[in-house]
């Protein structure tokens, strides 16, 4: 089970939203590659990046930061970009600056013959983010909820060649209320593609739970806000889910 350090991008700081409000941020920290190193050292496999600004903005805004970012940790582990993800030419310059993975969320929706593009021409690099409440799929900042149903749109994206699906259920999302386990592993029955769960994370029973499920296709989970506020130790969370793995 792949514990994911989210290190959420604003203004060149390290903060972290509830519910994807950016009114509603807590700063961090001034130093992301410093952030970055620190989960790195405690055990990290891999860290999810998110560009809050270029999120709004429609391109990718915090490019000193992430590149900061990927010359302190870049050799050592993947790293994973969402925000702004918006066209080919962006994708390929995340790419060819080091980042393994692209996430794109709204635009996969909204623009999907864009998608379909995006997984032919950087196949094993496109992991798409569905933010859902109640099975619907939400878009643009969360502010505006689809008809789309979350399922329906996850076996087509798998049918083009994304990588894995990252999915947020978005009435969780930095209120440390548990992670909507039920949900995300009816997804990921749903898909032969790796799900990561998002959105809720709030203690040692939510590792321990997605680990009972990580045969079901759940292949790792986004550590936010309870890593920072400390109501999680990181280190400890990895351990514990490497110790769960060993004897499944």
């Amino acid at each position: 089970m792949l514990l994911i350090p989210a290190i959420d991008l604003k203004d060149g700081h390290c903060v972290r939203l509830k519910q994807g409000d950016m009114d509603q941020s807590t700063t961090f920290g001034e130093d992301p590659a410093a952030m970055a190193r620190r989960w790195v050292n405690a055990g990290a496999r891999r860290l999810h990046l998110v560009d809050l600004n270029g999120a709004f903005a429609g391109k990718p805004q915090n490019l000193a930061a992430i590149k900061a970012i990927l010359r302190e940790v870049g050799d050592d582990i993947p790293v994973q970009l969402g925000g702004g993800i918006r066209d080919l030419d962006t994708i390929e310059r995340c790419i060819d600056g080091g980042l393994r993975y692209v996430i794109i969320g709204t635009a996969a929706v909204k623009n999907p013959g864009f998608l379909k593009d995006a997984c032919t021409a950087f196949g094993g690099h496109i992991i798409v983010g569905l933010d859902a409440k109640d099975g619907k799929v939400a878009t643009d900042g969360w502010s505006k909820l689809t008809g789309h149903n979350v399922t329906d749109l996850a076996k087509k994206f798998e049918d083009w060649g994304v990588e894995s699906i990252i999915y947020t259920d978005i009435g969780r999302d930095g209120m440390l209320s548990g992670i909507n386990v039920e949900a995300t592993v009816k997804l990921a029955q749903a898909v032969t593609i790796p799900v990561i769960a998002s959105g809720g994370l709030g203690s040692m029973a939510d590792i321990e739970a997605l680990c009972a499920v990580e045969d079901e296709g759940v292949q790792g989970v986004i550590c936010g806000r309870a890593i920072y506020s400390g109501d999680l130790d990181f280190e400890a969370a990895q351990a514990r889910a490497d110790a769960l793995g060993a004897t499944a």
